[in-house]
């Protein structure tokens, strides 16, 4: 019964002093706006009637806005008459063209489209998970309304990565095709790969001299090298509690993924294979880079559901996915956190074993608030406290960095906004030195 039903029964109740029997009248009118009531429920379209589907976006990147719109069918004899409510789970950040509030009207066997836009604000799978349809009778005295009917048309919005630091690719492969020799503003690249012959010239190196070319040509030839293609790299996520911390305005695993996404395509780009491993305690997602162009891709909707888990990680699985996987040298970047428990416990112990077969780089964000704490002038007693504490946690990164580079492992470690180019030059500099 609606508030229209309610309003004629209050009518009812000023006209009582009319009537010759006050009991009677509430009697008659009480059953004359029940008959209606009655009446306008049955004549107002059944639920079951109604057939929803949906259309539109499947995914979209994070801070963008996707559009989905719900079809809803008519398939009874007779005009619906609703208010539909379509809800999202809150990240979503669904908002519907048309307020729910509304009365829609639906003309038999006609169908209405009601699209939604959806600006979710965070990564992962956002589904619809509720479909109200509130029918009316023709005089809106009453309403149908059954749960389930009509069932929520499946549907889930993938949100990927935000992948900000795809402005800086450009200039990386700029710099990229300066190493491997296709610009002139540089000369050949220094590598142990062949790339062509030429010349001699006062200043080479006369062990780089073919000789068997030199004398089909019967000129002094010399071989030009470039650096390695098509080596491996290894992105390996640690998705444990550590990546749940938030640095800046994001956790410490969306800093990471953003910093994996622009050295894949950097690396793809070089001709590099990429493999992506994400664990905990278990194995989260993993990415082979066989079909190099559908490689980025693939990458990013893998990584789109990863959340960070509330467990330590173990070093000792994530060593052992490596070796099992990775039977060639590779170079492995380790996205983590330089913290002395993390480490100096988990990885450590397990490191010698991975840095023998693959070389090995941590790639580590911290929070600008440390070296706030330590810069600034203490005022009362707790700032004391807090700046003693900042430089105590800067004593233990600075000591796991010395224990990491003791066996040969190369440390990134920058702010969150800068982690993704900072990790990226790491690797070009590698990649010019033939280290990889």
């Amino acid at each position: 019964m609606t508030w229209r039903a309610a309003l004629l029964l209050a009518v009812g109740a000023l006209t009582l002093p009319l009537w010759p029997s006050p009991f009677a009248g509430v009697l008659v009118m009480t059953g004359a706006v029940l008959a209606l009531v009655l009446v306008d429920r049955l004549l107002a379209v059944s639920p079951r009637d109604l057939v929803a589907d949906r259309e539109g976006d499947r995914a979209v990147r994070l801070g963008g806005t996707a559009t989905v719109a719900l079809r809803l069918t008519n398939t009874s004899g007779r005009t619906l008459r609703a208010q539909v409510r379509d809800a999202w789970v809150p990240s979503a950040g669904a908002v519907a063209d048309t307020p729910p509030r509304r009365l829609l009207t639906v003309e038999p066997g006609d169908s209405v489209l009601l699209p939604s836009r959806l600006t979710p604000t965070r990564r992962g799978d956002r589904p619809a998970v509720a479909l109200t349809v509130r029918s009316y009778g023709p005089l809106r005295l009453a309403f149908r309304q059954r749960a389930g009917r009509p069932a929520t048309p499946p549907w889930t919005l993938r949100v990927l990565p935000r992948f900000d630091s795809r402005r800086h690719l450009p200039e990386k492969l700029a710099r990229l095709r300066v190493i491997d020799g296709l610009q002139v503003t540089r000369g050949r690249g220094q590598g142990t790969e062949f790339d062509t012959l030429r010349e001699y010239v006062v200043g080479d190196d006369v062990r780089s001299i073919d000789w068997r070319a030199s004398a089909r040509q019967s000129d002094v030839l010399v071989r030009t090298w470039r650096p390695e293609r098509d080596r491996r790299l290894v992105c390996v996520l640690d998705t444990g509690r550590t990546s749940a911390v938030r640095v800046g305005d994001e956790p410490r695993l969306d800093t990471a993924i953003d910093a994996a996404l622009l050295l894949t395509a950097l690396a793809s780009r070089a001709g590099d294979r990429v493999d992506l491993l994400a664990a905990d305690t278990a194995v989260r997602a993993t990415v082979t880079g066989t079909g190099r162009p559908a490689l980025l891709p693939r990458l990013v909707h893998a990584l789109a559901p990863l959340q960070p888990a509330m467990v330590e990680t173990d070093f000792e699985l994530i060593a052992g996915e490596v070796l099992r996987r990775q039977r060639q040298r590779s170079l492995v970047v380790l996205f983590t956190a330089l913290e002395a428990g993390a480490l100096g416990e988990g990885l450590l112990p397990v490191l010698p074993r991975l840095a023998a077969r693959h070389r090995v780089l941590i790639a580590a964000t911290h929070d600008p608030v440390l070296s706030a704490l330590t810069t600034r002038t203490p005022a009362r007693v707790e700032d004391a406290y807090a700046a003693a504490a900042g430089w105590r946690a800067l004593a233990e990164r600075d000591r796991i960095r010395a224990a990491l580079s003791r066996h040969g492992v190369t440390v990134v470690d920058a702010p969150a906004g800068a982690l993704a180019t900072t990790l990226a030059d790491a690797y070009l500099r590698l990649k010019s030195h033939a280290q990889l």
